[in-house]
């Protein structure tokens, strides 16, 4: 089974308690504060000019963006250079991945995972919701 991006907020918004989530031309930004400066997840619903290797303008599929620490990433994918994101299919459903723009920031990201892979994905959102809070408090 899949989750829908509805599922995904959910989650989001149940299980990680405080926050906010804002959304924008159909894309979804969850926030740890109140500044709205820099989102700790995404969901990202088509292609633009900047962002198309996922081929989100198919029917049906989003990416969940998670922004990660560094340690994460690298156990997950190894170090975040060229040689390591150039081989990925980014446009792969239900497979756990480098962001295709962001990989190098340390952002991972999912095309329509299933309920087993958002498994897999929930400690990392709370991984990436603890940075959050972690540079708001660093403000």
């Amino acid at each position: 089974m899949h989750m829908t991006e509805d599922d995904i907020t959910r989650h989001i918004i149940d299980s990680l308690g405080g926050g906010q989530f804002v959304v924008a031309d159909d894309n979804t930004f969850f926030f740890h504060g109140a500044d709205n400066k820099f989102p700790f997840a995404t969901i990202v619903t088509k292609d633009d000019d900047f962002d198309s290797a996922s081929k989100l303008n198919r029917l049906g599929v989003f990416r969940l963006n998670v922004g990660v620490g560094k340690e994460t990433f690298r156990a997950l994918f190894g170090e975040p250079d060229e040689a390591s994101i150039a081989n990925v299919d980014y446009a792969a459903l239900d497979t756990l991945m480098p962001h295709p723009m962001y990989g190098k920031m340390h952002w991972v990201s999912v095309i329509n995972p299933s309920s087993k892979t958002f498994e897999k994905v929930k400690p990392l959102l709370t991984e990436a919701r603890s940075l959050a809070a972690a540079r708001d408090k660093s403000k």
